[in-house]
């Protein structure tokens, strides 16, 4: 089960919100889960703001990206009941707000990577877009959005 994994690995959910503006957190259509981009809000505040590189550091952004997976699939869980019901990771889009030069957007999203299959096992290894941007909402260095099968 994954909520007892999530404990092994010393990990719990965060409560999931609703949106703030007029999208959804979760559509699921045809045994797809769209998870819309989740900010590493953590009681409703961005541990450390600003660009990559610049004003954050790689690893700090490697723990902004797994706070936006745990989000995500705090949303997921909600809408779906129970995260036993993932058949697969698909694929996962990272934003990485980048400093002038920052080219590290992989290395950053490599801990999301991870994480996913740190839970999932096999069936977290998806595919992946790393990019870097040059703003993102709230200032926040690091946004992800999430494609998975759901068993239905």
């Amino acid at each position: 089960m994954i909520k007892e994994r999530l404990r092994e690995l010393g990990l719990e959910l965060p409560q999931a919100v609703p949106s703030l503006y007029q999208y959804v957190p979760v559509v699921v259509h045809q045994g797809i889960a769209y998870i819309s981009g989740q900010v590493p809000r953590v009681d409703g505040k961005i541990p450390y703001v600003g660009k990559v590189g610049q004003d954050v550091t790689i690893e700090q952004a490697q723990e902004l990206a797994r706070i936006c997976v745990l989000r995500g699939l705090s949303c997921l869980e909600a809408e779906i009941g129970s995260l036993d019901r993932v058949e697969r990771v698909l694929k996962i889009n990272g934003y990485v707000q980048s400093g002038t030069g920052f080219s590290q957007q992989p290395q950053v999203m490599d801990a999301a990577s991870e994480l996913l299959m740190q839970i999932f096992g096999e069936k977290g290894r998806h595919a992946r877009t790393a990019v870097g941007v040059a703003e993102l909402p709230v200032n926040t260095p690091v946004e992800i959005d999430f494609m998975i099968a759901v068993k239905s």
